[in-house]
């Protein structure tokens, strides 16, 4: 459960109102090793939002694990209309394509799951501050759902560059405790606290991992 607390962080898209991209430097035990980009598109009541992810691990110089994916998100008066991806994790392709059914469900067809879910549940992209909210979070990648508890762990001063900002500190974790390890999420996330603009992704997954706004 998260705490009560007075901010105006539970609001909607329009937020990003103003916003025509957002770029993340994406680190592996404090190590750059790739990106993930949002371009922000607008058409009237309608907003698209296309996201990019590459990053490659490597060691002497030999690539060992490669990722890639391309996302594409719909919303019409801040509501939800779709979410299509594809993504190349180590050579395996994965996808997901979700849509609106009506009010209170969405389709989900995924490498994962296939099958209908609560339209109150989020992709998680992260940068949708409406996932604070959520019992659940549909994978990006591909279509799993995801069952969380959300914890609000406090304000929090951090240092991004040579920026500072008043952040808001969430941490995402599995409601399902019997989930096998791998399966299972443990993630912290920071938005800020007057803009509630995603600013830092950090988790523990065969090494330290985190996404930094960058600017």
């Amino acid at each position: 459960m998260f705490s009560v607390f007075n901010v105006n962080l539970f609001a909607h898209v329009e937020h990003y109102k103003n916003l025509e991209t957002l770029e993340y430097e994406l680190f592996r035990n404090n190590k750059l090793i790739g990106f993930h980009k949002f371009q922000f598109l607008r058409n009237q009541d309608l907003l698209t939002v296309k996201s990019k992810i590459e990053f490659k691990i490597m060691k002497l110089g030999v690539e060992l694990y490669s990722y890639k994916s391309e996302s594409e998100e719909n919303y019409k008066n801040s509501e939800f209309l779709s979410f299509k991806s594809k993504t190349n994790q180590n050579k395996k392709i994965k996808y997901v394509n979700i849509e609106k059914k009506d009010s209170n469900s969405l389709n989900v067809d995924g490498s994962s799951y296939k099958g209908s879910t609560s339209s109150d549940n989020i992709v998680g992209t992260w940068w949708n501050h409406k996932i604070v909210k959520s019992k659940a979070q549909i994978s990006a990648i591909s279509g799993r759902i995801i069952e969380h508890k959300v914890t609000f762990i406090g304000k929090e001063n951090i240092k991004i560059g040579n920026r500072n900002f008043e952040a808001l500190h969430f941490n995402f974790s599995s409601s399902n405790v019997n989930l096998p390890k791998n399966k299972k999420i443990k993630t912290d996330i920071w938005y800020d606290e007057k803009t509630s603009l995603w600013l830092k992704a950090s988790f523990d997954k065969s090494g330290h991992w985190e996404y930094r706004l960058k600017h």
